[in-house]
Formats: structure tokens, sequence, C-alpha cells
């Protein structure tokens, strides 16, 4: 008897049972891609390694570590020598270290390419063969994909996909055995019992009072009839305060329960939206039916044990997934197990891109594509929402077509027009300061930590506010819900905050300052200005103005382009704000960055993969797609009692999904950098799950959040 796993009360797992549970899984996950007899395949083979009796010393007599995943990947190749075996070799050697570049002919077995490790001796693993015979279960057809552009791209999108099923199929099946339980299903209710809480909910909407509220109700009738469409890439433009969070969402659950789809994923680009969204969605669905995803926790390394710290990181089994552009795109080009593990349940998903202007543009063309293979080749629908619709159509591959769902766009602008824009110039800090002290209430946008710093320490006082995403969810959640209890109520409200607070959070203030930007993140300023429509056109001023030079020399090149192509935007229409110049703007940004829509060739290194023996570059594409290039940190706050009591149990060892997924709400993510001035200074402590504790609770104020050493001011919020 061979055995996989054992557990901490002195259980063992068959290796058969292991393969025959996971396989089982990886070809339910397939199945949503017509690709079942892949995952079957990958299943069955990925720990053939552990037939070997170096491996069975090593799990039962705590003998020297035993690499066994390139066993199985070596009999993926040897079945079949084609691309299909190597797509299942891919898979299988990456199921714990991650997924590895191809490398070449010449490479070495000591090297950690795919094609070095087929050359690698490994223990003999012969009683596999008693057992299973990978001649049988390798799939003699290819993959049920379109392939598009060069095929490289597609194909190794595939294989992603494919390792993501045996991954979460592999950790499932293990958390499993060691829990002495049932293979845990998802969380919450079924999408058509989802929809009918949404008509529910929508119901009290039909009867609107108020001009505003009716050209809401006509977007969200117009979104659920719209909704009856096929599967495929929409758009969704409607403009600020048009209520697109309740009415996109509306268009995507009737959109699933009508086409059969499993769930509905918003990738948002702040988790100040995530906070306030989820709420929303919470509202309407209940809370077990909505998962926040944020970036806090991933855990992961380059071993061959099974951690279980690797058990507890994210698969995404919620109806409703709420999670970050970061999130959400990084995951989709990454190579390592707890960052792919969730991929395979965005197959079949109604696909939410809120804010899809916010996209970098470094990065723009690979997200592009890998949004239309979803469209294409995973059962998904795609919705680029947007009060500043970005001009992608040209990018997207001549296969997939945009569908605008909202009827007459530039006559909704008209209708929704409710403020002015006053060029300001230049301002010191003396005289900003002063205007906004002047103003009872006001917001102030500006583009860097230290500027909003700056700024707020001038204004401090009752009723001034500082946002920043060094304030943990609830915290940031709760100062929010201050500021708009003081906006009803007419108290006195002055806001400094960097651009997390523009696209998409629920304030109307009858004044915002803004510094000089990209015309589309002026226009989102705007949307918190007058949203309600409650005031004068010419009484609701966005004043945007020129901050002063030592703001302006920190800027990079990626903030100063988009303000310079702004101001020459501004020369051709009298509305700035209108759908043309918007499209205006983003044409022209496009085509002055070029080849920056992918600065590191990422679309262009998989393609060559086709041609080039099928190597394609999994763990070097992985290093290099980071929308943040700093890595981040999560500290857990423990200030208020919830979060002190997760901090407790983290530090008693407790590992698990929800467990991390509370935590969250109460981290701040911080640059490497920082991090480490933090713990070098005894003000953290770092857990062994990744996650790092404050304990010097003097380090985070109740105004600014948390407190960095030195400067780090300068950060651009994006």
């Amino acid at each position: 008897m061979y055995f996989a796993h054992t557990s901490e009360d002195g259980r063992r797992q068959p290796i058969m049972d292991h393969l025959a549970g996971t396989a089982a899984l990886a070809e339910k996950f397939a199945g949503a891609f017509g690709a079942g007899e892949f995952g079957r395949c990958c299943g069955m083979l990925h720990d053939a390694g552990k037939f070997s009796e170096a491996f069975q010393r090593r799990l039962l007599k705590d003998g020297p570590k035993v690499d066994h995943s390139t066993a199985g990947a070596q009999a993926a190749l040897k079945a079949s020598r084609t691309g299909i075996g190597l797509i299942a070799a891919y898979c299988v050697a990456g199921h714990h270290a991650g997924l590895p570049d191809g490398g070449g002919s010449a490479d070495t077995p000591a090297e950690a390419t795919l094609f070095a490790r087929m050359q690698r001796a490994v223990p003999d693993f012969g009683p596999f063969y008693r057992d299973v015979d990978p001649r049988v279960l390798v799939p003699k057809s290819r993959p049920p994909i379109r392939m598009t552009g060069k095929l490289g791209f597609s194909a190794s999108f595939f294989i992603r996909m494919l390792f993501s099923c045996l991954v979460d199929a592999d950790f499932l099946d293990t958390e499993a055995f060691e829990h002495n339980r049932p293979v845990r299903g998802g969380i919450g209710e079924s999408i058509p019992a989802l929809c009918a809480k949404l008509e529910r909910y929508v119901g009290r909407f039909r009867n609107p009072s108020g001009d505003l509220n009716r050209r809401r109700c006509e977007i969200l009738e117009t979104c659920l009839r719209k909704s009856a469409g096929p599967r495929g890439l929409y758009t969704l433009t409607v403009p600020t305060g048009g209520g697109k969070t309740v009415s996109s969402l509306a268009f995507a659950l009737r959109h699933a329960a009508e086409r059969g789809m499993e769930r509905v994923i918003y990738a948002i680009p702040y988790t100040s939206i995530i906070e306030q969204n989820a709420a929303v969605f919470r509202e309407i669905l209940g809370d077990k039916n909505v998962l926040e995803h944020y970036s806090s926790y991933e855990y992961d390394d380059r071993d061959e044990e099974m951690d279980p710290k690797r058990l507890a990181t994210e698969n995404w089994d919620a109806p409703v997934v709420v999670t970050t552009n970061v999130q959400f795109f990084e995951s989709l080009f990454a190579n390592r197990t707890s960052r792919c593990r969730k991929l395979h349940n965005i197959a079949k998903s109604v696909i939410i891109f809120d804010e899809a202007q916010m996209i970098p543009r470094e990065y723009l063309l690979p997200c592009v594509r890998a949004i239309a293979e979803l469209v294409l080749n995973y059962g998904c629908t795609a919705v680029l929402c947007s009060a500043t619709q970005p001009a992608l159509q040209g990018l997207f591959p001549p296969e997939v077509k945009s569908v605008e769902i909202c009827e007459n766009v530039s006559e909704l602008y008209g209708l929704f027009r409710r403020t002015r824009f006053v060029r300001a110039g230049e301002m010191d800090d003396e005289t900003l300061a002063r205007k906004l002290g002047a103003q009872r209430q006001v917001l102030c946008i500006v583009n860097t930590r230290r500027h909003a710093q700056d700024l707020y320490s001038r204004l401090k006082g009752e009723g001034t506010f500082h946002l920043s995403t060094l304030m943990t969810p609830v915290h940031r959640s709760r100062v929010l819900d201050g500021i708009r209890e003081r906006l009803k109520k007419g108290e006195a409200c002055r806001v400094v905050s960097t651009s997390l607070v523009e696209a998409g959070v629920d304030v109307d203030f009858p004044t915002v300052y803004r510094e000089e930007t990209g015309l589309d993140s002026e226009i989102q300023a705007a949307g918190r200005c007058n949203r309600e429509g409650r005031r004068p056109l010419g009484d609701s001023r966005v004043v945007i103005f020129r901050a002063e030079e030592k703001y302006r020399r920190h800027l990079p090149a990626a903030v100063r382009l988009p303000a310079d192509i702004t101001a020459a935007v501004e020369s051709k229409f009298d509305d700035i704000a209108s759908p043309e110049a918007i499209r205006c703007y983003f044409e022209t940004l496009y085509r002055v960055s070029d080849e920056q829509l992918d600065r590191k060739n990422i679309v262009g290194r998989l393609e060559r993969g086709a041609a080039d023996n099928f190597s394609f570059p999994f763990a070097s594409v992985a290093e290099d797609f980071h929308f943040i290039e700093n890595e981040t940190m999560p500290i857990l706050i423990p200030k208020e009692p919830e979060a002190a009591e997760y901090a407790r149990r983290l530090r008693a060892g407790e590992r698990s999904r929800e467990l991390f997924r509370a935590a969250g709400l109460y981290c701040v993510n911080v640059y490497s950098p920082h991090f480490q001035a933090l713990y070098d200074a005894g003000k953290v402590e770092l857990l062994d799950s990744g996650i790092a504790v404050l304990t010097d609770l003097k380090a985070y104020s109740e105004e600014t959040g948390l407190s960095l050493p030195g400067n780090g001011g300068n950060a651009v919020f994006a």
C-alpha cells in the first residue's frame, strides 16, 4: 500500500484514493470549459511520484525531501510526445512549486524549466504503472478552445486554467482528508435565488420620484432588458450618478440566470470601492452570498511539501465575488498555486470591470487579451463599465465585438450634467488651504500622499477628514459613513484625499477641487460634486488646479502624460465631459502610448511559445506582471476587539480561508521597504502565515491611519 498523506491523528490516505478524488474534482472543474478529460488526466497523474520508496520514507519515516511532481510530468510526456502531453506535463510539474518556464533542449537537468525536468533522474515510481495507464488517460483530441492571434497566448492561457483545476482539486481533496470530512463545496445560494432577491430589491424603484431617479430607473430597466442577450463582451457607459452599481448587478445576475452561468465577479480598481459596493451587494443579497477578496493574504513557496497554509488560500467559491483589478489580472498571469487556484472558477462567470478605464496602460494589451480569452473560450460575459468608457475595441481580437448596453449615451450625458469645470492655474498650499477652509463643504483630491498629508495638517479641525489606503477597510468605511452623515445634515465637512475617493465612492459635495490629471480622473472627480442634482449647475464647481512644483516633480510619466493629453483635448471641445471628448482623449492616449500598452512584451513572449516547441515563459511572465511594481505586505491592525481576536487566533496557529477573509478587513497593505522599516523599528510582529501584526498601536492614527517611517508620501495612488 502506498500513501499520499498522513494526518495529525495518525490516519493515512492511500495514493489511489487521493488520485481518484483529485481526478474527479479536476474533471468537474475543467468540464466548465469543455476540458473534463484533460482535468481527469492531470488529476490521475499529478502524484505519480509518490509511488516511490523514497517518497514513502519521506512521508512515513521523515526521510529527506523528494521531488515527486517531476515523475508525473515525465509520465505524461512519455504517454504523448505531442503538445497534449506537454499540457499535462506543465500542470503536473507545477502543482506544488508553480508553473515553470518551458526552457529549451539545451537546459541541464539541474535547472528549473520543464524541459530540464523532463531529463531529470527521479526515484523509481514503477508501481504507479500497475494501477494507471497514462496512455489511456492522455486525451487524443486537441483542447476545445478557439485559438486567436499566433496561438501561443490562447494555448498558454488554457494551460494556466487547467493548472487551476488541478491545484484546487488537489487542495480540496487533501483538506477533506486532513479534516476527515467530505470535500467542502461553495458557499452561498444559487444564482436564480439571488436573482429573485434582486428583483424584490429593485421593485422599490418602479415608481421613482424626481427627474434624476426616473433616469436612473430607465438605466436599470435597460440593463434588465439587455440581460437577455447572448454571452459576450459588453460595455456599460453610464454617467456618474447614474446608478451603475445596482444596474450592473441587475444585468449580471439576470444574465447569469438566463444563460446558466455560475457566478458574478466584480473587478474594481480600489479597495475603497470594494467596501462600498460589497456593502450594497450584501444589503441586496445577504452577507453569505458576497465574498470580498482583498490582496491581504497570499501564501506560497517553491517547496514540494503540502503545507497546511496552502489550503487556506482563496478559490472564489461564492456566487458573488468582489475583488481588485490587481488581484484579478495578476492572478490570470501568475504561475504560483495560491494565485492560480481560483482561476477555473472564473469560467462561466459574468465579470464586471468597474471603472474599466483604470486598467494600467502598461499592461492594457495583455489584460484585453485575457478578457478576450475568457469570453471566447471559457463561457464568460465581460462588461466594461464606466462613466468614462475607454476606447478599447481596437485592442480586442477581431473575433470579439462589444455591444453597448445603454441606449443614447450622448443624450444621457446631457441629462446627467450637474457640474461646471473651472480652471484655476497653479496654487501653492497656503492659497489652496485658505480656499478650502473658506468652504463649508468641500472635497480636495490630489495626486500624492505627501500632498494630501500636508494639506490635511493645514486644515485640521472640526469637520476635517483625511482618506488614505493606509487606513484599514473597516476604518475607511466608518470615516466615509461619517462624511456622508455630515454632508446630509449640512454640517461642516472638508475632505482631503488621494484619487481613491474619485472612482465610484458615493459622496455628494457642493464643490470639488482636483489637481490636474487625466481627463477620465477629472470627470470621475466631478462625479463627487452635486451627485444628486439638488443644486444649480452654476453653483456646482469642479476646480482644476496645478500643484506646486515640489509635488509635480515627483510624478511619474504615467501621470504626466494623461494630464498633457487632457490639455490638448480641451482645446478641441467645448464640453470636455462629453462622450466625444472622452473618446478622443483615450484614442490619443493609446496612440501615443503604443508599445507601452504592453511594456514588458507579455503577449509577444507568450505568443512565441506556440512556435518555440510549446515553451512558455510562465514563471518569467509571472515575475514581470505586477500592476504594483513593489510587493506589498499586509499588516493586521488589532485596535478593535474583532481585530484583536483575529490576531490572537493567528498567533495561536489557526489557519483557514474564513479567518483570512475576516482579518483582511482590518489589514493595511504597505510596500516592502516601509514594512521593513516598521519591522526594524520593532513596531510589527511577523507571523508565519504571511501576515504581520502591528504591535505598537501608537503607530496607527484614527485620523490618517498607519504612520510610515521616513517620507513615504510621494507615492501616487493607483
